[in-house]
């Protein structure tokens, strides 16, 4: 009977996760609100905010953390669906008769349905976390009423709010980053909600959940 071996130990992912994150919400954001090019976000989707992120999913998973497990593996499949359906547009695959705000529009709505429960347990791992749900929030809630109006100019304040997100993801990946080198330097604050525990493992993304 072969010997049995313990596990080894996973680094944490969610630096890397909050990272994929940002960059790829950053250069999407950007094209939303006017400032760069379309399509480069793409690969970027399904590579780096896609497969990047789904594996700190899995890998978070590996540390017995539920939230970030299933942060992680949402967004990244958020990336990879959204980058997907993109991809089928500019092949020729999406029926003429599709209308694709309109399709844009509830992808946005149903992920920022998710979204909002994910930003209320948010408030139980640190303020850095929480203010990467609750900016994300707003982000889709506009960008959907965009998509459900075609309406241009809602579209780029939908933008500069994913920016704003992404510079809060930013933040929240580099306090990890540097925690993981040693003492928290990057304050990432206390839950706001500790609902008679604290958030631990179960909750924690990036540096300490309850660490300043």
């Amino acid at each position: 009977m072969a010997e049995e071996r313990p596990a080894l130990a996973v680094a944490d992912p969610a630096p890397l996760g909050l990272g994929a994150f940002a960059l790829t919400t950053f250069v999407l954001s950007a094209h939303n609100a006017g400032w760069a090019p379309d399509i480069i976000w793409v690969g970027l989707a399904l590579f780096y905010g896609g497969l990047a992120q789904f594996m700190a999913g899995m890998w978070e998973f590996k540390n017995r953390n539920t939230f970030g497990a299933t942060a992680f593996s949402t967004y990244g499949g958020f990336w990879l669906s959204l980058g997907t359906f993109v991809l089928l547009i500019l092949f020729g695959k999406v029926p003429s008769t599709v209308n694709v705000d309109n399709a844009l529009g509830w992808f946005l709505l149903a992920f920022a349905i998710f979204n909002t429960y994910m930003m209320l347990w948010a408030s139980r791992v640190n303020v850095a976390v929480f203010l990467v749900f609750l900016t994300l929030e707003i982000t889709e809630i506009v960008l959907f009423i965009g998509f459900f109006g075609a309406n241009a100019n809602i579209l780029k304040i939908g933008g500069i709010v994913g920016v704003v997100t992404a510079a809060v993801a930013w933040y929240a990946s580099a306090a990890g980053v540097i925690s993981s080198l040693g003492s928290p330097v990057l304050p990432v604050g206390k839950p706001l909600w500790s609902g008679g525990a604290a958030a631990g493992s179960a909750g924690r993304v990036g540096p300490a959940a309850t660490g300043e």
